[in-house]
């Protein structure tokens, strides 16, 4: 459907930069085709424009005549997308486009993320510069790359990159709800070094796959008690330790902000083992069904023989430290908000696992509101890591973002809201990384919210924007745009 799915939709020119958008490919790291496309934007409309040497982009738009004197204000986004496919869907996310498709009152994508995380609020950023009918005062488009692997781009900002009073971040994910806080993160990661033995004679190679799971975002889903794919597959292998299985690859999750949807292990076994191999996985389907019927009744665990030409296999040694080293590590919320209730303070996730030359990583993610919790957190997946003999990397992280319930555009978006829909807006903070953390702590004193339409599913094939809560969205950020000129 693609084009055909943005006909007839309100406001008209964000559909079309959101449709222009999702035509160009822009994983994480690899923005270059979505920044030109941007540079051409500005070029075009004869917007000045200043791109770091990161690729952060930001574009300057005069004011409404009459307003001149107004605050500046920053519209903020981020241009990459985290790039997630069903398993029989074929895509390549560094040359394809995002084929679009109308579903009620939903859009989603045809089998893969849809990155309306966070194209809508890009797309938003260029159609209020291009609509003729918003007042608004000086706008500064911030167009941040490599938000989803890390918060990179907004890390690399520099000073004087915008110099606005008020920012306006455009990547929240709920209707009726103005964020003011958000969480900090960190990774942490474990590197075994792979030790091998030959494939005992007799032993036959079957491909085990934990496949079917919701997944989700890292953050704003870990609350839902999903089902973790690698937590799985390493149960089901201990289960059948009693057969004396050999291993020669084990790969599970792909991004260090989603839940791990699969999993799935070359397991080496004797053939007189495999019916009692199926006996083992059928019960643990049915445990495991159990369990999770609710967050995961799609949950599939595929077996079969497979066609290999390797000839070596992890030592015994080695594949209980990799099986019982992802059974201790801690998964899911660690701790809730005893200030904000309903919020999520501290949580960690068991994110990945690979292989790479002569290496397995196993990769985590924390993330909290409060910095010491963060930092105790990782630190105790670091013990766990190092108990299993495994060499240990972290990354600095990102700040969290601290509430500020002062603040003047949280009073002026509580006015709007409730004039509007004549109801109190809800405030929170999410457990998530926004990239209003770094620029609170590079640009001390900005007045920032963030607030969006509903998006379900971030960071997985199941991503979908509500079409109705765009045009509200847009409606919120015209009256923003409109009373912070007549400041």
């Amino acid at each position: 459907m693609s084009r055909q799915a943005i006909e007839g939709l309100e406001p008209v020119l964000l559909w079309e930069k959101f449709y222009e958008i999702s035509q160009i490919p822009r994983p994480s790291k690899k923005e270059m085709k979505v920044r030109e496309y941007i540079r051409s934007f500005a070029l075009q409309n004869n917007f000045t424009f200043e791109e770091d040497k990161t690729g952060n982009i930001v574009i300057r738009v005069s004011t409404t005549p009459g307003y001149e004197n107004s605050p500046t204000v920053v519209l903020q986004g981020h241009v990459d997308m985290v790039c997630e496919k069903n398993n029989d869907k074929q895509h390549d996310f560094e040359n394809d486009l995002i084929t679009l498709v109308r579903d009620g009152d939903w859009m989603r994508a045809d089998g893969t993320t849809l990155g309306a995380d966070n194209g809508i609020g890009v797309a938003a950023a260029m159609a209020v510069a291009l609509d003729n009918e918003i007042v608004h005062g000086p706008l500064e488009l911030l167009c941040t790359v490599d938000e989803e692997t890390g918060l990179t781009g907004v890390n690399a900002l520099e000073s004087g990159f915008i110099t606005g009073k008020y920012l306006l971040n455009m990547d929240s994910e709920e209707d009726g709800v103005f964020y003011v806080g958000c969480a900090g993160g960190k990774d942490t990661n474990g590197i075994f070094k792979v030790q091998k033995t030959d494939v005992k004679k007799g032993l036959v190679p079957f491909e085990l796959i934990v496949t079917g799971l919701k997944g989700g975002h890292s953050g704003l889903d870990i609350h839902q008690g999903r089902a973790n794919a690698i937590k799985l597959l390493t149960r089901l292998l201990k289960r059948m330790w009693e057969l004396n299985f050999s291993i020669s690859s084990i790969t599970g999750g792909t991004l260090r902000n989603s839940i791990p949807r699969e999993a799935k292990v070359i397991i080496w076994l004797k053939p007189a083992d495999e019916e009692k191999a199926k006996e083992i996985i059928k019960d643990f389907l049915e445990d495991s069904l159990l369990e999770y019927k609710t967050t995961d009744g799609n949950l599939t665990i595929k077996f079969e023989r497979k066609k290999t030409g390797i000839k070596k296999v992890f030592t015994k040694s080695l594949t209980k430290k990799i099986i019982d080293t992802a059974l201790a590590l801690p998964h899911g919320v660690i701790s809730m908000s005893a200030d904000i209730p309903g919020l999520i303070e501290t949580s960690t996730n068991l994110a990945t696992i690979s292989m790479k030359g002569e290496k397995i990583q196993i990769g985590t993610s924390q993330r909290s509101s409060i910095e010491s919790a963060k930092i105790n957190t990782s630190d105790s997946v670091t013990a766990i890591f190092e108990l299993a003999g495994a060499d240990v990397n972290t990354t600095m992280g990102y700040p969290g973002w601290r509430p500020d319930m002062q603040s003047e555009l949280l009073k002026l978006g509580k006015k709007i809201y409730s004039e509007m829909f004549g109801n109190e807006p809800e405030v929170k903070a999410i457990h998530a990384g926004l990239e209003t953390g770094l620029l609170g702590a590079k640009y001390p004193g900005l007045d920032m919210i963030s607030f969006g339409p509903t998006i379900q599913g971030a960071h997985s094939p199941t991503e979908k924007v509500n079409i109705t809560d765009i045009e509200k969205f847009y409606k919120i950020l015209k009256s923003y745009l409109f009373e912070l000129a007549k400041k």
